[in-house]
């Protein structure tokens, strides 16, 4: 069992400028949505790269 309180965060600006608390193993790369699951030659994505303006400093 994992212990309580052992996850990391890190904050990210969301798409309308509002910021939230995402683990920093997240902070590169986002899990895509039901519509970008699938590259165009029908491989499944695993992760897409967040861009670097995302990232709060401080």
């Amino acid at each position: 069992m994992g212990k309580t309180g052992t996850t990391k965060w890190g904050r990210i600006k969301h798409r309308k400028g509002t910021i939230i608390m995402v683990p920093e193993s997240e902070l590169a790369y986002k899990r895509p949505g039901p519509n970008q699951r699938y590259t165009s030659s029908g491989a499944k994505r695993k992760k897409i790269a967040r861009s670097p303006k995302a990232q709060v400093k401080g």
